[in-house]
């Protein structure tokens, strides 16, 4: 129910021209809807209208008549929605899960227009279509090319007996919830040594900001990303990947914090770039400047103050 440009999709989007950033993200919003499906008897007119072949109109057709008949028992009920015709149903049909109604296939991603050959071969097998949803040793016994017709090749076939070995499963993976280190949640409880999983937010040509859980990004440095040279931070990390760091140094006065990536990093260890000799026609500039020693000298100030 809300449009998708307004949930917040990055920090760059009211830069690009909007026009294409609402048809980029509808096109995203589309083929998410037509990979896992819709259960139609309790979808919204919004969702309804991304499933392929209907749109706002047709979408609220099918919630108004779902709402003054009742739910919809059978995607053949579908065909009395007003202005919903035979092209319309034979594109969007698929995509419409019905959940506990009268035909089992109506749950499933099996095209009405695929329902014989089902049901063929549980004739062939001698049980109903619903055991071969739930039984596995059955759908071992079908040999899809006998069902090869000149309208349903063996791919498929393939699909449709994939179909039915998970009906109506999400075909999304696994959603694995991340969570911060427990007890660490400002900048005063990261202590050097540390070692914390984060998500990368940000990477630059000099390094990449984490996120573990304290309101403010640590900086990885490109000589911190890996045991290796590394010229392109893009090589080794991307935004919202999950790491684990290395708490380097934490500078509370101008809040700031290093992280490293490397697989063994000692805190205590000068970074690279810190007591190297300057060249000759800095070092008249450096001696009028009395930087603090630590972590952020040299390759992680600057990187820094070029965020």
């Amino acid at each position: 129910k809300i449009d998708p440009k307004s949930i917040g999709v990055g920090q760059y989007q009211h830069d690009v021209d909007q026009g294409e950033l609402k048809k980029g993200l509808d096109d995203v919003v589309m083929s998410c809807v037509n990979a896992v499906g819709v259960a139609v008897n309790t979808a919204s007119a919004q969702l309804l209208a991304y499933v392929s072949g209907l749109g706002p109109q047709l979408a609220k057709n099918i919630v108004v008549h779902r709402d003054e008949n009742g739910p919809y028992r059978s995607r053949e009920d579908l065909k009395k929605v007003p202005r919903l015709g035979p092209k319309a149903f034979q594109q969007a049909a698929g995509f419409l899960r019905i959940s506990k109604g009268d035909n089992p296939l109506d749950a499933s991603a099996v095209h009405p227009e695929s329902y014989h050959l089902v049901e063929a071969m549980a004739r062939d097998l001698g049980c109903a279509v619903s055991d071969l949803l739930h039984n596995a040793v059955l759908r071992q016994d079908i040999d899809p090319v006998r069902y090869v017709t000149d309208q349903a090749g063996l791919p498929t076939l393939r699909d449709i007996l994939a179909e039915l070995a998970k009906p109506g499963r999400d075909p999304r993976e696994t959603f694995e919830p991340f969570s911060f280190a427990p007890g660490i949640e400002k900048p005063e409880d990261l202590k050097p040594g540390m070692k914390l999983p984060g998500i990368v937010t940000n990477v630059t040509a000099f390094g990449a900001f984490v996120d573990v859980g304290v309101h403010r990004d640590g900086l990885v440095h490109v000589s911190e990303l890996a045991d290796k040279f590394v010229s392109d931070p893009r090589h080794v990390v991307k935004v919202h990947q999950r790491v684990t760091v290395t708490v380097l140094e934490v500078d509370m006065e101008r809040k700031r914090i290093a992280l490293s990536m490397k697989s063994s990093s000692d805190p205590k260890q000068e970074l690279p770039g810190r007591d190297q000799p300057p060249p000759a026609n800095l070092r008249t500039q450096q001696k009028a400047s009395s930087g603090k020693k630590g972590a952020f000298n040299n390759p992680f100030e600057e990187a820094f103050k070029k965020r």
